[in-house]
Order: C-alpha cells, then sequence, then structure tokens
C-alpha cells in the first residue's frame, strides 16, 4: 500500500508508487531518478524471487504443518475433527485480521524490515508451539503465529507488484505461491514422517527449527527495495482507498474468488486426513502424510499457469483453474485409493492455477493502493479458510466425505460464476482457446 504525495495527501487520495513512470513517486511528485523494475532473467530476479521462495517455505510450513497432525489432536485431546480443526482455523482468522494493520505499518517503515520482523516472530513462535501442554495453550500460541503471519502474507504481493516489471510479474507471484507449496508440502510431510516416533512436539519443533533457517536465507538474499515510497495516512483515506477497492466490480469479484479457492481448498487437505483413517482405510498418520506429495502439482502448476495467463489472459486460466477443481474433487468420491489420490491432485493443480492467476491478476488491476487490494484480497482468502475449515469438519461429522465434496463443489461453481463475469467485464473469453 502506497500513500504517495504531499498533494495527494491534501486530496485523501491514494497512489500506486508504480506511475506512468519509469520509476516511482516522491512525496513531492516530482518522479525519482528511473530505477529499473526487476526482469526475469535478470541476476536481481533471481535472488528476488529465491529469497521469496525461501520466506513462502517458512511462512507455509509453519502454518499447514498442524494441518497433517489434526487426527492426532483430536485423539489426544479427546475433541472433534471441527475443534481440532481450530488449530488452523484460529491461526487463519488471526492471519486475516492482522493484514490491515501490517499493511499501514508497511506504508510507514518500509516493506522489507515488516517481512523480516514478521517472518522471524512466525518461525520463533512455530518452534514455541511444540511445547504446549494443553488444547488451550496449543490455541494460544496458534493465533498469536496467525497475528505474526500477517507481515510477509500480507507485504509479500505487494512487493513483487511494485518492483517487478508486469511481464514478469505473473512467473515472480508464481514462483512465490511454489515456495508456499513446497512449503506446505514439506511442513505437513515432516510432521507426519516424524510424529510417530518423536510425537506431535518434536515434530513441530523440527518444523520451527527449518522455518529459522529459510528465515536466514530471505534476510541475506532479499534486495534493496527500489519503488517503495514510504508515507502516512489518515484514517477516513484509508476507508475511503477500502471503498474504492470494492467499488471495482472487477477487484470485489477477485476478493470473492479468493475466499471461494481458499475455502473450498482448506476444507479438502483438512478432512482427507479424517477419511483415509477412518473405515475401511484405517491408515496410519504417518501413511496418512504422504498424500500431501500431491502438493508437488501446485508447485508446477502455479508457475505455469502463472506464466500462461501472462500470455493467454487471466479469465480463461482461472476458468480451467476452477474446472480442473471440480473435476477433481468430484473423482475424489471414488472409493478406491489410487483414484482418490488422483482426484485430490487434479484439485490441487487447479487451486494453485487459479490461485496463482487471481493473486497476480489483484496487482495488475489495482491503479492505487496495490498494496490494500493485495491485503483486501488475502483478507478473504484467510477468512475463506477459517470459514471453511470448520464447516467443512461439521459437515464430515454429519454427513461424511460426500458433504465435504458437497460443500467444496459449490463453492467452486461460485468460483465459475465469478470467473465468467470477470470475463465478461474484461473482454476476455471465459475459458481457454
Amino acid at each position: 500500500m502506497v500513500f504517495a504525495g504531499t498533494t495527494g495527501e491534501a486530496k485523501g487520495g491514494w497512489r500506486h508508487g508504480r506511475s506512468g513512470l519509469p520509476g516511482a513517486v516522491r512525496a513531492d511528485d516530482t518522479p525519482r531518478a528511473a530505477a529499473p523494475y526487476l526482469v526475469r532473467g535478470t541476476p536481481a530476479f533471481r535472488r528476488s524471487v529465491l529469497a521469496f521462495f525461501a520466506a513462502g517455505l517458512a511462512t507455509f510450513m509453519v502454518l499447514y504443518s498442524i494441518q497433517a497432525l489434526l487426527p492426532t489432536l483430536a485423539r489426544v485431546f479427546a475433541t472433534s475433527p471441527a475443534g481440532a480443526s481450530l488449530v488452523l482455523s484460529s491461526t487463519t482468522a488471526a492471519l486475516a485480521l492482522s493484514l490491515p494493520a501490517v499493511g499501514l505499518l508497511s506504508d510507514r517503515i518500509g516493506r522489507r524490515p515488516v517481512m523480516l520482523v514478521s517472518l522471524g516472530a512466525t518461525s520463533t513462535l512455530g518452534l514455541a508451539s511444540a511445547f504446549a501442554p494443553t488444547l488451550p495453550m496449543l490455541l494460544a500460541v496458534r493465533t498469536l503465529i496467525g497475528f505474526a503471519l500477517g507481515g510477509i502474507t500480507a507485504v509479500a504481493m505487494a512487493h513483487l507488484s511494485e518492483e517487478v516489471e508486469p511481464r514478469s510479474l505473473g512467473s515472480a507471484m508464481g514462483i512465490y505461491i511454489s515456495g508456499n507449496t513446497i512449503g506446505g508440502l514439506s511442513g505437513r510431510l515432516l510432521v507426519s514422517v516424524l510424529e510417530p516416533w518423536a510425537g506431535w512436539h518434536g515434530a513441530l519443533a523440527a518444523v520451527g527449527v527449518v522455518a529459522l533457517a529459510a528465515t536466514a536465507v530471505f534476510w541475506r538474499l532479499l534486495p534493496p527495495t527500489r519503488h517503495f515510497v514510504p508515507a502516512a495516512r489518515p484514517l477516513r483515506a484509508l476507508l475511503r482507498a477500502i471503498r474504492e477497492q470494492f467499488a471495482d466490480p472487477v477487484l470485489a469479484r477477485l476478493f470473492g474468488l479468493g475466499a471461494v479457492l481458499m475455502g473450498s481448498f482448506v476444507t479438502v487437505y483438512n478432512y482427507v486426513g479424517f477419511r483415509l483413517t477412518a473405515p475401511p482405510y484405517r491408515w496410519s498418520s504417518a501413511a496418512v502424510g504422504w498424500i500431501f506429495l500431491v502438493y508437488l502439482v501446485g508447485t508446477f502448476s502455479s508457475s505455469w499457469m502463472g506464466r500462461l495467463a501472462d500470455q493467454r489472459g487471466r479469465a480463461p486460466v482461472l476458468t480451467a483453474g476452477l474446472v480442473l477443481m471440480l473435476v477433481g474433487i468430484a473423482l475424489s468420491l471414488a472409493a478406491p485409493v489410487p483414484l482418490l489420490v488422483f482426484g485430490v491432485a487434479v484439485f490441487t493443480f487447479g487451486f494453485f492455477g487459479a490461485h496463482a492467476t487471481a493473486s497476480a491478476w489483484v496487482g495488475r488491476r489495482a491503479q492505487t493502493a496495490t498494496g490494500l487490494a493485495s491485503s483486501l484480497y488475502l483478507l478473504l482468502y484467510y477468512l475463506g479458510s477459517s470459514a471453511g475449515g470448520t464447516t467443512g469438519g461439521v459437515l464430515w461429522s454429519r454427513l461424511g466425505w460426500p458433504g465435504v465434496t458437497g460443500m467444496v463443489a459449490g463453492l467452486a461453481g461460485i468460483g465459475l460464476l465469478l470467473a465468467r463475469d470477470l470475463a465478461r467485464r474484461t473482454g476476455q473469453a471465459p475459458g481457454p482457446g
């Protein structure tokens, strides 16, 4: 989020640091000396995206490693699947609520310090969560993790949108989301492998150590910012800017898509473990962890579909991703394990491609207050995660996997309607080709 310019402040306006000029805009509205944007293929671009890959790795290891432990936590703490899911839902809810405040802070003191403090606190708290003796204590630490996560989650997308040239943005965003994918995968897999012999405490401690190492990589590689202009803003201007973002029908629909996408995704991964540990499968928690290997398809799809969206248009690629989500969740209804896992993989491929496309679209669409637009997208994204994760637990307890898939299919259907409307409003074809 960039509020730039004495003139703009007098008017209560919001301005994006990337103007029509090669450089950013100073607070006095004079052009800054032209500074190059990050371009795919250059050393600076590679260092930056590697740094954000490490940040995504640490962030999503800490955030989602707990998901693989939900069946174990439900058993250890004698709670329901929906009750166990609160250790994740509380984190994503706190994360969502922290985004606006963290965005304001990053406008005042800069993107880099906010991201570094956020990532360091997240990794440290992730390590501390391993020593929680009770479920209420674990919920409290996980809530603090959610608030800490806001600094990297809210600012990373805004930083990339400001620093990367438009034709390379989809690729950069895709690589960052690939780091998220690998982090989500490795965190879940690591705790699944370690939990049988180290317990859930030891498994979470290992995640915290790895996340601290990734934080060090981020600190070492991240290039200095070139197109950020620090500024404060009155609350009235902030509220007006929020209204302006939602008044844009394209942005409003993209925000809604964030909630739809994450609400469906977290529901699938929260309860597929419960399905596989229940009859007739009766898998161990360690065996269930291996299903998260299908995350690898998300690593590919986020980068590939991000580039495809840059070339072919975002609406067609977004629609294709949602269709794949529907196909995948339908296939997961099958009883044979290979077909079930294949369905989850297809669903995952579609989700990460759609998310990479939608998040990059937000950054490109927002002509003013890009950071605010990114924060609003993520606010809805993580609120959707919290609501979907808990609601899915109720449906699982009452209706089993068919109830979960019905909810997810309904959300994906809503997403398709939003994507179709986006295609109409932006003059793009609603589907591939």
